[in-house]
């Protein structure tokens, strides 16, 4: 691929983010007896809101939502746009883990730019994920059985946090299980900024080396890394894999378990498919079962 084309893809596809983000304004359809807790606030602002989806107390886990599993999503929109409540975010995630498997789901919100850089936003999640692990209980959920997951600019900022839990740490959560990563390409900051990359970047990661390393994972990745599954499109050219695979060899050298599960998905259908029914799935629920079933 030239660099030319290699361009104009980026280009397109931020577009797409864009606009898809903008415009996905609808809630999203909940299935038949899951609950709905819409807007709990974890901070000041509004965006500091999260949605939380409970299942019924006769759905899943042999009808007994105590103690469930809480899963913690994070919507992408180049760190810019977007909002928790967008249909591709929710709804097949929520029809699955929630309605079939008894799973707590929560869909957080946080502060965008210009308002706030991709640190403060991963900080906004960690608040998040220590409000949500203190009112876990409430739910039925267990504080015990977190797993962060999120797309794009949403998995960036769950891989950061993932790569060093001291940041989450600092906004008062507890440890967490794993977390699944959806087709981020920026796990290696410093190094994309230093070479050809999308002109957004420029924006949203300025021109500091030393902040490129702040808000990169590969480069703040700890012993006491999480757990990570990393889904990356294969469509995309020389973006999320290639990092994927790195960054898996990185942690790995670092006796921290990353896996990567490339899909012959687009960026999209990385977020929007997954919780339908089908081989990726059942892989992203494999990932999670192997948490749970950690002594």
């Amino acid at each position: 691929m030239t660099l030319l084309a290699t361009r104009a893809g980026h280009a397109g596809l931020v577009a797409t983010l864009l606009l898809s983000a903008t415009l996905s304004l609808a809630a999203p359809a909940i299935p038949e007896g899951v609950r709905r807790i819409a807007d709990l606030p974890y901070g000041q602002d509004e965006r500091q809101r999260m949605d939380v989806y409970l299942p019924a107390p006769t759905s899943g886990m042999a009808g007994n939502t105590a103690k469930a599993p809480v899963i913690v999503m994070v919507h992408g929109g180049a760190w810019m746009v977007g909002n928790k409540a967008m249909p591709k975010v929710v709804e097949n995630k929520v029809a699955y883990w929630v309605k079939q498997k008894g799973y707590v789901f929560v869909s957080v919100g946080y502060r965008l730019m210009p308002q706030a850089d991709p640190l403060l936003q991963a900080r906004d999640v960690a608040t998040a994920l220590a409000k949500a692990q203190g009112l876990a209980a409430s739910w039925g959920g267990d504080p015990a059985k977190f797993i962060l997951m999120g797309h794009s600019a949403g998995a960036h900022l769950v891989a950061l946090l993932a790569a060093s839990p001291a940041l989450a740490r600092e906004a008062g959560a507890h440890p967490w299980l794993g977390t699944v990563a959806l087709d981020s390409a920026a796990l290696d900051l410093e190094r994309i900024m230093r070479a050809h990359h999308m002109r957004f970047y420029d924006k949203v990661f300025g021109a500091d080396p030393a902040y490129w390393r702040s808000v990169s994972p590969s480069s703040v990745l700890a012993p006491d890394a999480t757990p990570m599954l990393l889904v990356c499109s294969t469509q995309r050219g020389d973006g999320p894999c290639p990092q994927a695979r790195d960054f898996a060899a990185k942690a790995a050298a670092k006796g921290v378990r990353a896996s990567v599960l490339p899909q012959d998905l687009t960026h999209e259908q990385v977020n929007a498919t997954l919780g339908l029914p089908g081989a990726y799935t059942e892989a992203v629920d494999g990932f999670m079962a192997s948490l749970l079933s950690r002594p």
